[in-house]
This record gives structure tokens, sequence and C-alpha cells, in this order.
């Protein structure tokens, strides 16, 4: 299947929050999304942008994302955080993916990061076994914590 990949637009983020609600779907938490196409357009593209993309197209319509930011290790600096990877359902299993993925690596070489990483739902099998094919160090040592918006709130400073 011919596709191609390329730097994401502002005038892709229409099909990078259709992309995101898709996943939410396929992950059985639709109720989840809440960053609104404005925010992405804003955070993605505007003056104080914090996040990069890729998109992967077939003639004219895009079928795949890969979003990225830049973090910081103590132990290691500058390094990507690999946020998503989503490709339509029936665009699965033509090298998508494998191609939105290996953008992300050669930004992360061309700017001397020293990592990436992301997190895969411990269910997703398929996505497991796609991050197996890179050799992926999978961590069972780590706990994720997340303060969502309430707990935010809550905590009275």
């Amino acid at each position: 299947m011919d596709f191609t990949v390329r730097k994401a637009v502002k005038e892709d983020t229409a099909d990078i929050l259709r992309l995101i609600k898709e996943l939410a779907e396929y992950e059985k938490a639709p109720q989840e999304v809440k960053v609104t196409l404005e925010e992405l357009e804003n955070d993605g593209f505007g003056p104080n942008a914090v996040y990069s993309a890729f998109v992967a197209e077939i003639k004219g319509k895009v079928v795949g994302m890969a979003l990225y930011y830049v973090k910081y290790s103590t132990w290691k600096g500058r390094c990507i955080y690999l946020d998503d990877i989503i490709v339509n359902k029936e665009y699965r299993r033509f090298g998508i993916g494998g191609k939105l993925f290996e953008e992300v690596v050669k930004v992360t070489k061309a700017m001397g990061a020293r990592k990436i990483d992301w997190q895969v739902l411990d269910w997703n099998e398929p996505a497991i076994e796609f991050y197996k094919k890179y050799n992926t160090v999978f961590s069972n040592e780590w706990v994720n914590c997340t303060l969502h918006e309430k707990q935010l709130k809550d905590i009275k400073l």
C-alpha cells in the first residue's frame, strides 16, 4: 500500500483529533478525551508549541499519526516522549505504524536525545508485539503516577 509520512501541520489537527478519539474508543475510554481542536492547534502549532507530530497519508487522507515531545531526564538529559502512535484500524499491518515510529527515532537521533519513552497498555498485545521488533525494553520496575484535573484542583496551596 502506498502511503507517505510527513511532518504534521496546523491543518492536520482535525484529523489528529479524529485519530485520538478513535484510539480512545479502541481503549474503551472515549469519555477521557478532553483535548479540543483549539488546544491541539495552539499546543502544536502556536508560538509556544509543546508537541510535534508526524502524519501518514494515503491519497491525501490522514490515516495515522505519531505525537511526541521533548522531555528531560535528570540522569539521561534530553529525551523524547512518544505520546501516541495511532493508525486507522483498516490501515494497520501495512507498515504505517513502523514508518511513523522510525520518523520519531530519526528526530530523536538528530537532536542527540538519549532515549525515547512511551507507555503501552498491558492488554494491547498487537502494540506490544509491534514494539518488540525494535528490541524495546519493557519495564516492570516503575509505577505510573498521575494527578488528574480533579486531584490537581483538590490540592490546597
